[in-house]
């Protein structure tokens, strides 16, 4: 019982701060969005392996713009998000998928920013986020970690180094013991569209067993290579539905994992009929990669074969349910001998 009251004043002295600023009242919660609290007490143990316990099903959740999205569609309905979830002219970023903006109080919107008093304000019951590295809550910056702590407990989701598959449903499961029902009409369309989508991805991999695809994002100093095994999406495109994906070898523990970093140099190691480029607004652009030399040398490149990779895509059946059938819109108009030219 000694966390609540810890809790409490934490809650109190960061309002205390915000007051200041003009932070207004945390909404209520809409009955028609939110699950009644369940009676007596709600745990779960995250992929940290951290087990939070409640007196009550939280109702107040925030999440990271990610998490979030995939929340919303299973039907959780966050009061505060953070990461990115507003574009400069207003409009919603994609990597917040569904989640009405206008609804949901900004706790931050890039790298590095997130806005304690803010989250303090909203007197979270919880806080969601997915999880790259180990134990590290994506978007959630390493010197606000413990006044977040504090405030509020949290639940991480791993997302890499487990099938796609596997997280979309931890992600079910989650939204599940919040209140969500798995079995409402939306969620079924979408997971039945998931699964057609992706039997059709299937089907046009076999049908063209010789389309090679690879994926990139660029920086003005780097070209970085998607290496399947870290990229859930990628693997199961690949080892699941049989795509041919050009990957490089484990990339080197100087760079980090999930890519292997070619300066621009160097851009044409890699050949493929396909080229799937990161599509998130603080990547690279393809016409900025247009004035790179050995990048419009690629096969792809030069057959004009690049399309979007949805990188931070969120973990719900509708979220890839939509990427795959756009994916396999673009594989199907695409030439498998380019690079063979």
């Amino acid at each position: 019982m000694a966390e609540l009251p810890r809790r409490a004043l934490v809650v109190a002295a960061l309002l205390a701060v915000s007051a200041c600023g003009g932070t207004a009242k945390p909404p209520a919660s809409s009955p028609s969005e939110q699950a009644p609290a369940s009676q007596g007490p709600w745990t779960w143990t995250d992929d940290r392996g951290k087990n939070v316990s409640l007196p009550q099903r939280p109702q107040r959740v925030v999440a990271q713009s990610a998490a979030a999205a995939a929340l919303w569609d299973f039907g959780v309905r966050p009061v505060g998000v953070f990461g990115p979830h507003k574009l400069k002219d207003g409009g919603r970023d994609p990597e917040v998928g569904e989640v009405d903006i206008t609804k949901v109080e900004s706790i931050g919107n890039v790298w590095g920013e997130f806005n304690v008093e803010k989250y303090a304000a909203l007197q979270p019951d919880l806080l969601v986020a997915g999880m790259y590295v180990k134990d590290a809550l994506w978007y959630v910056p390493e010197q606000s970690v413990a006044a977040v702590d504090q405030i509020a407990p949290s639940v991480g989701v791993q997302l890499s180094g487990k099938p796609l598959v596997q997280i979309i449903e931890k992600y079910g499961q989650l939204a599940a013991a919040l209140g969500a029902d798995l079995n409402a009409a939306p969620v079924a369309e979408a997971r039945k569209r998931f699964e057609d989508a992706g039997a059709a991805l299937k089907q046009l991999a076999a049908d063209k067993p010789d389309l090679s695809v690879m994926i990139v994002t660029g920086t003005p100093e780097s070209l970085y290579v998607a290496y399947l095994p870290d990229h859930p999406d990628i693997k199961y495109w690949g080892d699941d539905l049989g795509l041919k994906i050009v990957y490089p070898e484990r990339p080197t523990e100087s760079e980090g994992g999930f890519w292997e970093v070619l300066s621009w140099e160097n851009a044409d190691k890699y050949e493929a009929d396909v080229i799937l480029v990161d599509a998130r607004a603080q990547s690279m652009k393809i016409e900025e990669m247009a004035k790179k030399p050995t990048w419009a040398k690629l096969p792809a490149v030069k057959a004009g074969q690049l399309y979007p990779w949805h990188a931070a895509e969120r973990y719900s059946y509708l979220g890839y349910a939509k990427v795959m059938e756009e994916l396999a819109t673009e594989l199907g108009q695409a030439r498998d001998d380019v690079v063979k030219e």
